[in-house]
């Protein structure tokens, strides 16, 4: 094998929400292994940071209007030439019992979750098949759309949708030579993740999690890499947990006493919003 094969030097990705956290550390790995990065991102200020980070391209888009959609892709082409690479990193995620779920609050979640994903797969992908030279699309799922997830019912629901939509893109868009994988996180140290997590919540995360710590957007990025590169040329269709081992664990923990796994949660351990 060619080592050089890990490498994205000369290719072309957008990354959605790659203003801040998980969506800012993958447009840096990206970068850094050789790609030219679009940020997509609603919010102007860390569009502008990021590009200036990654030293790509920053445009504000909200990626669940198609007519902005078309005109970041065009201006994306225009900027760096033909996108090789899209990550569906862009969502959102806020608490709604379902009793008390609204339909406006449903769409809103399944919008920026969801449609977003497929609008922005769907652009990008005709852009790929017009090319002809194929490509790679990562989807940024959770945790959440592979098990239950009491209040988040709209959330995790959109979230399972984004792996059936990537299992179909993957066939559709194979005859084309575009492979569309998923990454699941859990857990994950974000700039919101440190805004609301409590105090003593690393400790928690630790018994929470089989490999005692939740993850950084490094490692998630790493991931990214891996799927949008040469390495993964025979991957498609596929959901990967990037979660040190939480959906393997299937709800055992570390015992506080440090003597094992138990069965349902320790005591003490914090309650983390969805989705890392």
């Amino acid at each position: 094998m060619d080592p050089t094969t890990a490498l994205l030097t000369g290719r072309v990705a957008v990354v959605t929400g790659g203003g801040a956290g998980i969506g800012r550390g993958i447009a840096r790995g990206l970068a850094a292994f050789g790609a030219s990065v679009a940020v997509w991102e609603r919010d102007p200020v860390t569009a502008a940071s990021a590009a200036v980070e990654v030293g790509g391209l920053g445009l504000t888009v909200d990626v669940r209007e198609s007519g902005e959609v078309d005109d970041a892709l065009a201006r994306t082409l225009d900027g760096l030439g033909a996108v090789d690479i899209l990550v569906n990193n862009a969502g959102g995620v806020f608490r709604s019992d379902l009793l008390d779920t609204t339909v406006n609050g449903w769409d809103a979640l399944h919008r920026a979750n969801l449609s977003s994903a497929l609008l922005c797969t769907q652009r990008v992908a005709r852009a790929m098949v017009a090319r002809g030279s194929g490509g790679s699309i990562v989807n940024v799922t959770s945790i959440e759309g592979v098990r239950a997830a009491p209040g988040y019912a709209a959330y995790a629901a959109a979230k399972a949708g984004v792996i059936s939509l990537t299992r179909t893109a993957a066939l559709e868009l194979a005859p084309h030579g575009i492979r569309v994988n998923a990454l699941a996180p859990d857990i994950t140290w974000t700039e919101g993740m440190v805004a609301v997590a409590p105090d003593g919540a690393e400790v928690q995360f630790g018994r929470i999690v089989p490999m005692g710590r939740a993850g950084h957007v490094d490692e998630m990025a790493g991931a990214a890499v891996f799927l949008a590169g040469g390495l993964s040329s025979y991957v498609t269709g596929q959901t990967l947990h990037v979660d040190g081992g939480t959906e393997a664990a299937g709800g055992w923990y570390h015992s506080p006493d440090g003597s094992g796994y138990v069965l349902g949660p320790p005591p003490g351990t914090a309650d983390v919003t969805p989705g890392g």
